[in-house]
């Protein structure tokens, strides 16, 4: 028991969790997932320039490896209207690392929410490095736009992309393996008379797309990235795409969970 009386939940404040309140302290964070229903998303998966390449390098974990030369990056702009953590938009910035094991994984140096339960659940659980953002998502025509503001007002990043037909074949399946590994970093800074903590965490994405009579319903055409002002605050334009090698508009529901820890260091 973490309190003194028998109300606990899964993160704190115990007595009114955040997230997780039919859950125990207890629980093993492999037994929380996260689920999601009727959710799209806009995504761009591209060669990083080269001197992008080496920005990025230098935020990648110890042990933690590019993949591929050119290394290769992605953006995606999700919308969830519903989820076990609450309705929110996200935005994710990937990058597709070799992990310790030798497997391919996505890092993800930035990722930005609209909602403080799914903030609290990604730091938490698996050191995902979330922030609160304006994570805007539209149509125009043909055209999605996403776009992610902070703070609100400053455009850090617009994401456009048409949907011109399916997207089927091995490409899709390299980039978005089912489940999709992923990897961030939970670290808590030490403090006298106690340990810190930091580990590279392994989590996943298990994206069940949606279907109908003609597939998946994902659908691929022209894409670009545009970072419409730098900030030192929030350096998401380290990922400067060279060639867009796939753009993307999908309809999916969706499971989050941790899967293991692959690295820790002491402090």
């Amino acid at each position: 028991m973490v309190l003194r009386g028998d109300e606990e939940g899964f993160a704190p404040p115990f007595d009114s969790s955040l997230y997780g309140a039919s859950f125990s302290p207890s629980t093993p964070g492999t037994e929380y997932a996260i689920e999601y229903e009727d959710c799209d998303a806009l995504a761009a998966f591209f060669t990083l320039e080269d001197g992008a390449s080496e920005d990025v390098r230098g935020i990648l974990p110890e042990g933690v490896e590019p993949f591929s030369e050119p290394m290769q990056g992605g953006v995606l702009v999700a919308r969830y209207p519903f989820s076990t953590v609450g309705e929110y938009n996200e935005f994710i910035a990937l990058v597709q690392v070799e992990d310790t094991n030798g497997d391919m994984a996505y890092y993800i140096p930035y990722i930005y929410v609209t909602n403080d339960s799914a903030m609290a659940a990604g730091r938490e659980l698996a050191g995902a490095p979330k922030k609160i953002a304006d994570i805007g998502f539209d149509r125009e025509g043909s055209v999605y736009e996403a776009t992610m503001e902070r703070p609100k007002g400053k455009n850090l990043l617009s994401l456009t992309a048409t949907p011109e037909q399916r997207a089927t074949g091995s490409m899709v399946d390299a980039l978005l393996p089912s489940p999709t590994p992923l990897l961030s970093v939970r670290h808590l800074p030490p403090i006298e008379g106690g340990d810190g903590l930091t580990q590279l965490v392994e989590w996943y994405a298990d994206f069940e797309f949606k279907e109908d009579e003609e597939g998946r319903k994902m659908w691929n055409g022209p894409a670009s990235v545009t970072y419409e002002s730098h900030s030192a605050h929030d350096p998401v334009h380290k990922l400067q795409p060279d060639t867009v090698l796939m753009g993307a508009y999908a309809k999916f529901s969706m499971e989050l969970g941790v899967t293991e820890v692959q690295k820790e260091w002491d402090l």
